[in-house]
This record gives structure tokens, sequence and C-alpha cells, in this order.
């Protein structure tokens, strides 16, 4: 399949005949693809007053920007694998979720002063995926890459305005999909081998995060993994190894599903001046040399033109010191 006829949406009346280009006006309409052939991109992030598109190939230990309005390109090599990461007020600083520790990070001088390494002790887990909610703290939880034992945990933290890192959550095998909704009171989060997306309402002053309940399953062959929320407050989810974006509704009923070339779509973002593109990062890890070769865009970075639905511009990481 080649980039032409590549992806497109279907309203949920329509997804049955995913394949029928007489759709006259689909939600996402593919506008460019990106050629940087990630081994496992992730961490997409719209950056308002640069206009520029960030997203992280974690295995190569590699921070992309594409600027959209000069179509310019720009690479970053890190210090290690970074997962996640959050823009903070400072120019050219992030908060990093790298491998083994959050830290505050300076993309241009390379500086990187540790916050907190919560799980450096425990071999074989990493930090994953991570996102600001709508105070400005940045959450990020871990994954068991490597487990060294049956009871191996991962786990899911809070990162506040003064650089602490508080545990929320345990028993998690890949902690994903760390969104808010619209007005910030509830929590959207993944452990991806259970197939599974989760709400929980969520206290803005405390973090606490409590009354747990199923918001969605995905099919055996999509693990729910990056996540962002619309304007319209509905759930976008990347679902890996189904080649497919779903975006869910508030109850959490398919609305619409977005079916990529490629099979690992990892993590979404909306952006853009007008916020109406759909950013989607995708990856090769995982992929045979076979499937490979016949997924020849795996890897790279997708950009939809939406129609009908718009993005929520999200927080910078706060802190103070």
């Amino acid at each position: 399949m080649n980039s032409t006829d590549s992806g497109y949406v279907q309203r949920k009346n329509h997804l049955n005949s995913l394949n029928n280009d007489d759709d006259s006006s689909p939600m996402a309409k593919l506008i460019e693809i990106i050629p940087c052939q990630c081994q496992l991109g992730e961490g997409v992030l719209w950056h308002a007053q640069q206009q520029a598109i960030y997203w992280l190939d974690i295995e190569s230990e590699l921070l992309f920007k594409y600027s959209l309005a000069t179509k310019n390109l720009e690479q970053f090599s890190l210090p290690y694998r970074l997962a996640s990461f959050a823009f903070t007020a400072t120019d050219n600083e992030i908060i990093a979720a790298f491998a083994q520790g959050i830290a505050r990070y300076n993309i241009k001088t390379s500086t990187l002063t540790w916050l907190s390494q919560p799980e450096l002790s425990i071999t074989g887990n990493r930090l994953n995926d991570g996102k600001t909610d709508r105070q400005g703290r940045f959450w990020v939880g871990s994954i068991v890459e490597q487990a060294q034992s049956a009871t191996q945990q991962a786990y899911l933290y809070c990162v506040d305005e003064h650089g602490q890192c508080q545990q929320k959550m345990s028993q998690l095998s890949i902690s994903n999909g760390l969104c808010w909704n619209k007005d910030g009171t509830v929590l959207y989060h993944t452990d991806s081998p259970s197939h599974a997306i989760y709400q929980y309402d969520y206290c803005q002053e405390s973090t606490n995060i409590t009354n747990k309940r199923l918001f969605a399953t995905t099919a055996d062959n999509a693990f729910p993994d990056g996540a962002t929320v619309d304007g319209q407050d509905y759930l976008w989810s990347a679902q890996w190894g189904s080649s497919k974006v779903v975006r869910y509704d508030h109850l959490g009923n398919i609305d619409a599903v977005l079916t990529l070339p490629i099979s690992n779509p990892s993590c979404v973002a909306i952006g853009g001046k007008n916020l109406d593109l759909l950013i989607v990062t995708t990856a090769k890890q995982g992929l045979t040399p076979l499937a490979l070769k016949a997924e020849p865009l795996a890897g790279n970075l997708f950009i939809y033109q939406l129609t009908g639905v718009t993005g929520l511009l999200e927080q910078n990481c706060r802190l103070y010191n």
C-alpha cells in the first residue's frame, strides 16, 4: 500500500467498509509522511509557540523536531533512551522520562539534572509513557521490559511542581495511554497487555485517583498505546499491532477508526496552527524482515488533516526552582 491510498477515517456507521474510497468527507485525510524510520517512535507532542512537532525514537536515543512552515526536520542525540517528555517554560528544556529516571534536560546544551530515579534499582524496568495533567504536573509510568521474577511489576508516578515524585499506581506491566478529559477531572490510563482502557476520577488539588472503571476494551491483536483527548472530549487511542487509531466518545463507544498502512501505531497528538492535524508515531520494532518489506512506511510519522475535530493544547510542565 502506498501513501496515496493508506489512511482515512470512517464514522461508526461505516466501520464495516473501511476500504471504501468513495467516502467523500473523511474525518482524517493523510497529508504528509515524515520519513524518520524510527525503531520505536513515541511521545509525540505539538509545540504551539514553535509551530513544530516533537517526537522520539526510544531505541535510537533520538529526539526529532519537524517545523511545519519550513518543512525542516531536525534530530537531537540524547544521552539515554528517552520514553516520554513534556516542555517546560525554559527555552529548549524538557522534563524527560529517560529509561532510568526523570530529569530536566536541555536539548541544545545537553545539560541534565536528575529529579527522581524511582526504579533505578529494579533491573529490567524502564520508564515509559508520560504526560502533563491540566495543572502542569508530569505523570509517567514504567514498563517491565525484561522481567527478573514472576512478581516483577511496573508503576505509575506523579512529579509535582517541586520535582517531588510520588507513586500513584502499582501492579502494572506496561503503563500507557495517559491523558485527561477536557476539564481535567478524569484520568485515562491503560496497562497495555490487558487490552483495556480505564477511567479514574481525578482530584486536581490532591492528585488522588479513585473510582476505577472500565472505559473500553480492544481486540486481541490491538494493544492500547499512546492516547490524547480532543476538543470535543473524545479519546484518540493508538492501538499497537492493529494498524488502527480509534476515536471513542466519552462513554467508551467507538466513534471512528483510522486505518494506517503499518502494523504498529504507537502514539497520537493533535496539533497544527488550527489544532486540526492528527499526528501519529509508528514503529518498526517487533516486525520480521518479511513484515518490514511489506510495510516500508513503518517507523515514519503520519500527519492527517482532520475535519470537524480540533485538539487541546497540552500544558507545559510547571517546575519551581
